[in-house]
């Protein structure tokens, strides 16, 4: 009953336009792909796919994670847990196996939303389920690839990641497409369930090609002293992202943060944003938000609703325009809904200063070292809660983009 009451929700939305970011003719998109054969290690993907996947955190070699899962077009070719107290399946199968799945299905993100939730329901092609069971904690990362390999494809697919009370994983996602790609569609629905004590660090790096259209809906609610840490990474050029993933404080004493780190070349256009509600007393929220544009258009927002007393938040958006084509829109909101809030934000936009190149000339670089210096200390943004394994990995993805000269 459940599973037909969606679709009629779906179809019913299916014309619905997002209220963020341009309309998007769905239908220039195919939904048919060929079959991807599975692989048992992760070695064995075709020299072309793992070289994109490791640009977006992904690595070949099983010995520092604790599971992986990999998706090539439709086709989920890899899912695999190597430690016990963690599941990854592909969510079809998961659905399957487990009928009390269906109850977290569309619970955080409501299928009729727009468009592009509608069309994730009504035609599916796959995703992933990460679970960690009561009390385990994670010792290595978790990680999962969505990799679009067929020109001119939608890929749509619905994820579901379960931290269970007293849990704690890491989780590495990557978003990459084929170098012989030049157009598609990319619609990922996430929805997280962190529970009471426990902890998941989500950090997602995207690999797009210029002409990729993304439009990721996400959503977690966090219980009792529950802690959820998101971290977005897009430094490479992309047709048109918009993302504006919602966290809900449902349980006392949770936490969520949200860290985004973005760049936007000419021709590409960004519209990222996070949203918190704060709904339980001692619930803590921040998010902090870094954009440079190097000619495209970035709008950078954040909403923090405090609807009861006792709540923290702080909202941080700070862009740096590179190119004179370059355009930084920062779109900073608080709400707050009771008396006793603790609730602050702060904005800012702006050009290198010359100062400081004219400084770090006189000690002996190049303009376009300085200038790199002075961009690569603008988004060293310190994340709070990270193991140090994972914010090794943060870095290093930052200084592959900047080698790939996207920045400069």
């Amino acid at each position: 009953m459940q599973k037909v009451t969606m679709k009629t929700k779906a179809k019913k939305a299916w014309r619905k336009p997002s209220l963020y970011g341009p309309d998007i003719d769905l239908s220039v998109y195919t939904d048919q792909a060929e079959e991807q054969m599975p692989v048992k290690d992760l070695r064995e993907l075709p020299g072309q796919i793992s070289e994109e996947s490791r640009e977006a955190g992904i690595t070949l070699e099983s010995g520092c994670r604790s599971g992986s899962f990999f998706q090539i077009d439709h086709s989920v070719v890899l899912a695999s847990s190597y430690e016990s107290g963690l599941e990854v399946m592909n969510i079809s199968d998961a659905l399957q196996e487990y009928d009390w799945l269906s109850a977290f299905l569309w619970k955080a993100v409501s299928v009729d939303s727009d468009k592009y939730t509608a069309q994730s329901e009504l035609n599916r092609h796959n995703g992933y389920f990460l679970r960690a069971l009561p009390g385990h904690k994670v010792v290595f990362p978790l990680q999962a690839c969505l990799f679009m390999k067929q020109e001119g494809l939608a890929q749509n697919v619905h994820n579901i990641i379960i931290a269970e009370e007293g849990s704690e994983m890491h989780i590495i996602t990557g978003c990459a497409t084929a170098l012989s790609v030049q157009e598609g569609l990319h619609i990922g629905i996430s929805e997280f369930y962190i529970k009471k004590n426990a902890r998941i660090t989500f950090t997602m790096i995207h690999n797009w090609s210029e002409k990729i259209v993304v439009r990721p809906r996400s959503a977690a609610i966090v219980y009792d002293n529950g802690v959820f840490l998101s971290n977005y990474i897009c430094m490479k050029p992309v047709k048109s992202l918009q993302m504006y993933p919602t966290a809900y404080c449902a349980g006392a004493d949770s936490t969520v943060r949200f860290n985004s780190i973005v760049s936007a070349e000419k021709g590409s256009d960004i519209d990222i944003g996070s949203r918190v509600f704060l709904k339980a007393a001692g619930s803590r929220a921040e998010v902090i938000a870094r954009a440079v544009s190097t000619g495209g258009t970035v709008k950078a927002r954040g909403h923090l609703i405090g609807e009861v007393a006792g709540i923290k938040a702080h909202l941080e958006c700070r862009g740096l325009l590179l190119s004179d084509e370059g355009i930084i829109h920062a779109i900073p909101e608080l709400e707050g809904r009771a008396d006793n809030i603790d609730m602050s934000h702060e904005a800012a936009v702006g050009r290198i200063n010359e100062e400081e190149i004219q400084y770090l000339m006189a000690r002996g670089l190049r303009d376009d070292e300085a200038k790199a210096a002075v961009v690569r200390g603008f988004l060293d943004v310190e994340i709070k809660g990270l193991p140090e394994q994972l914010q090794k990995e943060i870095k290093n993805a930052l200084k592959i983009k900047e080698k790939g000269n996207y920045l400069l």
